[in-house]
């Protein structure tokens, strides 16, 4: 790409990887730095490194996980850009020697270096910048001589918004994206139908002058995680899994009945609106993601995409690589469910063990006892369980998706979140107790990729103790206090299931 005349971003790309050599690059580029894999993608082998003396083991890792998933453990290394937007073009060449571009993508949402919610066109995009990545993408691609879809991918330094001089070259991704489905709506072009016609050996479909942007698209990536857990893949078999009727394009790869295996990424489907213009397409999928999509016992990113299509910076357009993780929280943190569901729910419980759940009971009297007994309450409680979590409710009937497991158990759905019920006899749930006695569990079935304590060891809190590998990405398990390793289960090279006890911590 340099020697192409495209920007590239500084930094260090050579056959000597050596620690030492490439310790040494580092220092010379300056922290922070940014560690990539050379066959990279998708945020695997890629690692921020704030100082030099977290250097070493970040490039270990990021050879562990590039090796694992490219069978190449070769790195290169960036300049780590403070405000970074991820901007990429969609190219596509044919056997005849010519190359266009469909526009740009914007995909800097993202949580650990991966895309959560991609648009097109780019928010904030001018002419003179759009012209300035679409010139070099396309000179990307004939440059490579390139035939078929890909998509040139570029780093966007956005502390002056979108300029054409602060916009590198990243990476070359030589298939179909994900996201193509953002720059179809857009474009009105079937990009599939693209890629057979030039595998045909066919002539583009359109030329350069042909293509416009009518309109602004948005994408959604539905994962299989829990975001409260860091993003934790999840796995198990979709009992439930119901779509409704979407108002929007839904790509799925999963229905109700099949299972989520750790073999693989995780994710399960993509949400995608179109709209005239950028507010609208948001509000849409906003709406769509918040009361359409029910899936259940799988932990999904739902109710982390409505809370992320409902910030303000967002909204506005006001977005880098890194607003994720700096809104935190506020984003990652299931909400407590409403007062309304709550007394939802409580109505449910009240119907299934009154009338083993056949009663009509938004019309029926049975449901509405108030005074019916002399001097008893008129509007008796109920104490409902979710999760570590008790609530204490008047029924009330509210239309709500709620699915029922026996008289056990309800499900309940509600801006995108999933809850499950049970009622609350007043005991602790097993295994409460056990909250914080320093047993470390593997959070899924994954392997064992590095053991970084030992028994007997003195640790402190935030220490990392083992790397798990597990949808081919590494998740370390650290310590959640000041301690002593009491017990050290875990081996190198060990393939272990959920809840497997692998280390356990006493306070010192």
């Amino acid at each position: 790409m340099a020697e192409a005349g495209v920007p590239t971003t500084p930094g260090y790309l050579g056959d000597d990887q050596s620690e030492e050599r490439l310790q040494k690059e580092a220092d010379g580029i300056g922290y922070p730095v940014l560690i990539k894999a050379v066959a990279g993608g998708g945020g695997k082998g890629m690692r921020k490194v704030e100082k030099k003396s977290e250097f070493k083991a970040a490039l270990q890792s990021a050879k562990r996980e590039a090796a694992a998933a490219f069978g190449d453990d070769r790195v290169l290394l960036e300049t780590y850009v403070q405000r970074p937007r991820h901007i990429e073009v969609q190219v596509f060449g044919d056997t005849h020697g010519n190359v266009v571009h469909l526009f740009e993508r914007d995909c800097s949402l993202q949580r650990r270096h991966q895309k959560v919610i991609e648009e097109a066109p780019a928010p904030g995009m001018s002419d003179e910048a759009r012209k300035a990545v679409t010139d070099a993408a396309v000179l990307a691609a004939k440059a490579v001589n390139y035939v078929g879809a890909g998509t040139i991918e570029f780093i966007a330094d956005a502390s002056e918004g979108l300029r054409g001089d602060r916009i590198w070259f990243m990476e070359m991704n030589t298939r179909l994206q994900v996201e193509h489905p953002v720059t179809e709506e857009v474009t009105g072009q079937d990009l599939v139908e693209w890629q057979l016609r030039v595998a045909s050996g066919e002539k583009l479909p359109l030329k350069q002058e042909e293509l416009k942007i009518a309109g602004h698209a948005i994408e959604a990536r539905l994962y299989a995680e829990n975001p409260e857990t860091g993003f934790l893949p999840s796995t198990g078999k979709f009992a439930y899994f119901d779509v409704g009727h979407l108002a929007v394009r839904f790509d799925a790869a999963v229905q109700e009945g099949d299972e989520i295996t750790p073999f693989y990424d995780p994710m399960i489907a993509k949400v995608i609106a179109h709209a005239d213009t950028r507010e609208d397409a948001i509000a849409t999928l906003r709406a769509e993601c918040r009361s359409s999509i029910h899936v259940w016992p799988v932990k999904t990113n739902l109710g982390f995409l409505v809370r992320c299509l409902s910030n303000e910076r967002f909204k506005v357009g006001d977005v880098d690589t890194g607003l994720i993780a700096s809104v935190g929280e506020a984003l990652t943190s299931k909400p407590t469910p409403s007062l309304k569901m709550l007394q939802a729910v409580a109505h449910d419980f009240t119907r299934i063990h009154a009338f083993g759940g056949d009663a009509p009971v938004e019309f029926s009297p049975w449901a509405h006892l108030s005074g019916f007994r002399l001097n008893a309450a008129s509007n008796p409680l109920v104490r409902l369980r979710e999760g570590g979590n008790a609530h204490t409710v008047a029924p009330s009937y509210a239309e709500y998706d709620i699915v029922e497991s026996g008289s056990d158990a309800v499900i309940a759905f509600e801006n995108g979140e999933a809850y499950e019920f049970s009622l609350d006899s007043g005991e602790r749930a097993d295994g409460e107790a056990a909250s914080g006695d320093g047993a470390i569990l593997s959070p899924m079935p994954g392997k064992i990729v590095n053991v970084a304590t030992k028994a007997g060891a003195k640790v402190r809190k935030g220490d990392a103790l083992v790397v798990l590998e597990a949808m081919k990405m590494e998740h370390t398990l650290t310590a959640p206090f000041d301690g002593i390793v009491a017990e050290l289960k875990a081996n190198t090279g060990d393939q272990v299931s959920e809840g497997v006890l692998l280390a356990k911590l006493e306070k010192a």
